[in-house]
């Protein structure tokens, strides 16, 4: 059965099934489309399936070309009619991983998209998780879960895999198709079978000896990412009270062509993975009664960054004769990452909740987020407009705080119209205050 799978492949009769139409699953979705695979996208967000069918762009960064060759194809369904799942020779799964609130793996998406999709599981079907988790999650929960609500067995029925999504939005120069593929299959078909799937899209596939490997690739990408970026962290706090400049000192050493890796501080982590991941590895490691102290004082480091840039931010208030309680404030930037609109675990909504629990006055400005739209963990927030950008908007508050250096923000007319900006993303690098006015580093 498996060369037969493979051979429809080949022929691009086999249809890719992609559940969860996000930040991951759309330019899947549209990568194997491209190459000429019949797609079908599943979600249960009917909002997300009618752009789709219509055509209109619902995530900035992936733009209108896309959706419109999406919409007008033969090729492309897009449902919430979770039945259809039959339909699919290969059902990718999306979903989001989040932490509960107690730092711990919340695995409630991957366990009922498992289930829905173990309900509807049929004869050959290829099944492959791409959400980052912790190893050991496809063989430990998807396979038992397949196998108990389907009747059928896996790497004999049925195929699975994992491949963890590598996505980075914005990027202009690594869309999905031009970004390598890790995959790990459960047996020695199903790696073959899904290997052949990303192989016919994605520009190199780099097989492992099994999922579970596969899963701790991910996360030690992002782990090393959390530790670094706690480093330069931690010497952007040393170096502040020393009177160096950190960015200064990373693009001098930056020079280095080798030995050195160039990371770059901020007001904490955002986005869906370098925040999370790295606590799925230690919640994992206590399994094995190990500790994964690096881990965690990187995570520490990261997570107490808000609250340095709300000290730092009071400082410059004080500067002024002014309070923090009772101050009006602009926060730049609400996106985790300039030039996007994904606002998937943004710092900026903790300097929100901090700066409101302190008696400021909030506001901010966001060319990407007209408008907050719902979210998982900042609902009260829901419906909050970005503010104009114009002198006497940006004038009639004691402090812009830059938390996102987007691109196309003109930095130099924040100069000319605030008195009191604090920068946390070197933004105003090589832009000098008028007339008094000041530009703090934080």
């Amino acid at each position: 059965m498996i060369n037969k799978l493979i051979e429809r492949i080949k022929e691009k009769t086999y249809t890719v099934g992609i559940i969860g139409l996000g930040y991951v699953g759309l330019p899947l979705i549209y990568t194997f489309h491209k190459e000429g695979m019949p797609v079908i996208g599943y979600d249960i967000d009917q909002s997300k399936v009618s752009n789709i069918q219509s055509g209109t762009p619902y995530i900035k960064h992936l733009g209108e070309e896309m959706m419109q060759s999406l919409s007008q194809s033969n090729r492309c369904a897009a449902t919430t009619d979770f039945s259809r799942l039959t339909e699919a020779d290969a059902v990718l799964l999306c979903v989001p991983t989040p932490l509960n609130q107690y730092r711990e793996p919340d695995m409630s998406y991957v366990i009922s998209t498992t289930e829905t999709v173990a309900h509807n599981l049929r004869e050959g079907q290829l099944v492959i998780l791409e959400s980052t988790t912790y190893p050991g999650t496809t063989e430990e929960v998807m396979i038992p879960l397949l196998e108990k609500h389907s009747g059928l067995i896996a790497g004999k029925d049925f195929y699975v895999a994992y491949s963890p999504e590598r996505e980075d939005p914005g990027n202009p120069n690594f869309n999905t198709a031009k970004i390598p593929k890790v995959v790990g299959g459960h047996g020695e078909d199903a790696l073959k079978l899904a290997q052949a799937l990303y192989d016919t899209a994605i520009v190199q596939t780099v097989p492992v000896s099994d999922t579970k490997t596969a899963e701790a690739v991910k996360i030690t990408e992002n782990v090393f990412r959390s530790v670094n970026i706690a480093l330069v962290n931690e010497l952007k706090v040393v170096y502040a009270k020393m009177g160096i400049d950190v960015h200064e000192v990373l693009d001098a050493a930056d020079t280095k062509p080798f030995g050195f890796m160039k990371f770059t501080p901020g007001p904490g982590l955002g986005g869906h993975c370098i925040p999370i991941d790295p606590f799925y590895l230690t919640w994992k490691a206590r399994e094995f009664q190990e500790n994964t102290r690096f881990i965690e004082l990187a995570g520490e480091i990261n997570t107490h960054m808000p609250q340095y840039v709300i000290e730092q931010t009071s400082n410059a208030l004080n500067t002024h004769k002014k309070a923090m309680n009772g101050s009006k404030i602009l926060l730049v930037g609400l996106a985790y990452k300039p030039n996007v609109d994904d606002m998937r675990e943004s710092p900026t909504f903790e300097l929100f909740h901090l700066l409101e629990d302190l008696g400021a006055e909030v506001a901010y400005y966001d060319p990407y987020i007209p408008t907050i739209p719902p979210t998982r963990q900042h609902a009260n927030y829901t419906g909050r407009k970005s503010t104009d950008w114009n002198e006497a908007t940006v004038a009639s508050f004691d402090a812009v705080l830059i938390s996102t250096n987007h691109s196309d923000i003109d930095y130099s007319e924040l100069a000319k119209w605030s008195d009191c900006i604090i920068d946390t993303r070197n933004a105003m690098k090589g832009i000098s205050p008028k007339n008094g006015r000041h530009i703090f580093k934080a």
